[in-house]
């Protein structure tokens, strides 16, 4: 029963619920100015005559208009928040003071006199039935939400189409409350949607302290990342967590609902569109054939087996040195009924591990995504590093080769160009052994491709500053950098694994590709972006009252200030797909066979500083 009723006053339309509202106030004004009067004289008749039943309707008559004006018909009684009371009583003294002064001018023309202690009574007992009122209603009728606590007043930042929905579907579904509206545009602001006020992102600052607001939902899917990065620096600053709809291209249900709001990425805010991948290109590459992923449990190699699972492959084979990765990846693929999922334990370096793996499985295309990638770590264990990015490179690439692999794909990285630190000196002589096997492959017209993709930095993957920054802004900071001027090319997990794939279908052999990556981010700006996202602003000498702090650690060995995707950007060539394009990797063969085995030799010598020697010196 009471179930029902509460089911009847939630779907009571706004409209009858305000006007249901503004009555009760009326008549409550109304009776705390009679009983006023009746405290002040002694005396509780009912008014009788004109001039008592005026009196007594000039309560209402100046309160309500007031009451309006301040928002209190706005509010949503259910989700009302106790801060409330002050906007009550600041409502209550000014309607006081405007009756008091129309007493006054009705004294004036003799109409009789009202004692000083009237409209102090009035104003006590008009703010006890207003303010009681409601929240009494509001504990009565929703002992739940009060008791929980688990309702937020939220912004809605967009007063379109999408945004009046995602209102509707919050309204319908709890949990939140939408204080208003947030709208750049000036024919919408002061406006009411779906019966909630539209304000200017101006006012942000006196919501928040108004509302106790804690977070804001962009509700714009057509919103371009460039657009999205304005917004989040507009707003980020108040220590609010921003949220966000899906895009458009996303939402083809039309139908808004809250567990569609999700957390902005970082991905979101990379300041140029995504590279929209080519089905065709894709399909081309996997489809029916078994396909073959090194560093399957990696953050890229994980994202590849994923997108190489969605495309049909007829077998797909997880080759992994770590057991809990491999073991994550391979339960996580398990759900893929129709294609064979083979885990497969064991590193790049086991050249019989690699031969058994490939010749058991008939493997037609490889991804080789197995390396040692953290900057810092590498060039502190120059030895392994040389010996599984470089050696295990030559050794998955050899036994390709050797066993009629149709497409074999390294993924290579931007450190490669120019390099000045051990990890990018490994991938660039993994390029070289790349092109040796495309070189040879021509030779003998084996119809072999063999081929490199270089792309920049990508968000989130293991050892990148992003999770370093996750980690830090988790514990309150402060947030490192090691130069405030250093600029990366960023791209998403998901645009990495789309660009190996379709670099393979788009290969002739010993060509390296890269992604359009646009401008070079600054790490800074990355950092600001971060911490404004996780709801905090930045302490700096124009914030001194921040949250999170930014410290300048100093460069690290081997790395650089910036980085390029290509030697000679000249020599770089459009392909079918607008976003890839292809520069040519050629290097002699003979020189690439004598380097490496003067690199083995060292290495298996432990000479660190012949190998550093042997390793730069070559891609000079």
């Amino acid at each position: 029963m009471y179930q029902q009723l509460l089911g009847r006053i939630g779907n009571i339309p706004r409209f009858w619920k305000r006007a249901i509202l503004l009555a009760f106030d009326a008549v409550a004004l109304s009776f705390a100015l009679w009983a006023s009067f009746a405290l002040r004289f002694g005396n509780w008749t009912p008014p009788n005559t004109i001039d008592q039943f005026v009196t007594v309707l000039t309560a209402p008559a100046v309160a309500i208009p007031i009451f309006v004006r301040l928002g209190l018909y706005r509010a949503v009684v259910r989700y009302l928040p106790e801060r409330a009371m002050w906007t009550i009583i600041q409502a209550m003294t000014i309607a006081t003071v405007c009756w008091v002064v129309l007493v006054f001018l009705i004294e004036m023309s003799g109409r009789g006199v009202v004692p000083r202690s009237v409209p102090i009574l009035y104003w006590a007992l008009g703010t006890i039935l207003i303010g009681g009122s409601r929240f009494a209603a509001k504990k009565l009728l929703w002992p739940r939400e009060e008791a929980s606590g688990a309702r937020r007043p939220i912004l809605i930042y967009g007063a379109g189409n999408a945004g009046a929905q995602l209102a509707a579907a919050i309204a319908r579904q709890g949990g939140m409350f939408v204080v208003g509206f947030l709208d750049d545009s000036p024919r919408v602001q002061g406006r009411d949607v779906a019966g909630i006020r539209v304000f200017s992102p101006s006012y942000l600052s006196t919501l928040r302290e108004k509302y106790g607001v804690q977070e804001v939902v962009l509700s714009i899917p057509s919103l371009t990342a460039t657009r999205r990065q304005e917004i989040v620096d507009q707003i980020g600053g108040f220590g609010l967590k921003i949220r966000t709809l899906p895009s458009i291209t996303d939402l083809v249900s039309g139908k808004y609902t809250i567990n569609q709001i999700r957390e902005i990425d970082i991905d979101d805010l990379l300041g140029r569109s995504s590279v929209p991948a080519d089905p065709a290109l894709i399909a081309d590459m996997i489809e029916g054939r078994s396909i073959m992923v090194t560093g399957a449990g990696g953050s890229i190699g994980s994202e590849l087996c994923r997108l190489v699972a969605k495309s049909l492959p007829q077998r797909l084979v997880l080759f992994e040195a770590n057991e809990f990765a491999l073991y994550t990846i391979e339960r996580e693929l398990s759900e893929f009924k129709n294609i064979i999922i083979v885990p497969v334990l064991g590193s790049i370096t086991d050249g019989a591990c690699v031969r058994r793996t490939l010749q058991d499985n008939n493997v037609q295309v490889v991804f080789h995504a197995a390396a040692h990638k953290h900057v810092p770590l590498v060039e502190a264990n120059v030895l392994e590093g040389v010996r599984n990015n470089v050696l295990g490179t030559l050794s998955i690439a050899s036994l390709s080769f050797e066993l009629g692999v149709e497409t074999f794909v390294l993924i290579s990285s931007d450190k490669a160009v120019r390099p000045t630190n051990v990890m990018g000196a490994t991938k660039r002589w993994a390029e070289f052994i790349v092109g040796h096997m495309a070189a040879a492959a021509a030779k003998q017209q084996t119809g072999q491709r063999f081929t490199a993709v270089r792309f920049g930095n990508v968000l989130g993957s293991n050892g990148s500053v992003v999770p370093l920054f996750k980690e830090q802004i988790a514990r309150g900071g402060p947030v490192t950098l090691t130069d405030p001027e250093m600029t990366r090319y960023f791209m998403s997990i998901h645009e990495a694994a789309e660009l190996i794939v379709q670099a393979g279908a788009l290969s002739k052999g010993g060509d390296v590709f890269l992604l359009e990556m646009g401008n070079p981010i600054l790490i800074k700006t990355l950092a600001e972006n971060m911490i404004r996202l996780a709801g905090f602003s930045v302490r700096s000498e124009n914030n001194p009252r921040g949250d999170i702090e930014l410290v300048v650690t100093g460069k690290r060995p081997g790395e650089k200030m910036y980085e390029e995707l290509f030697y000679d950007v000249s020599t770089a060539r459009k392909t079918k797909h607008p976003k890839i394009m292809r520069a040519l990797g050629v290097v002699e063969s003979d020189r690439v066979e004598q380097a490496l085995v003067n690199l083995r030799e060292a290495l298996e010598r432990g000479n660190e500083p012949e190998v550093r020697r042997i390793l730069f010196d070559f891609i000079q």
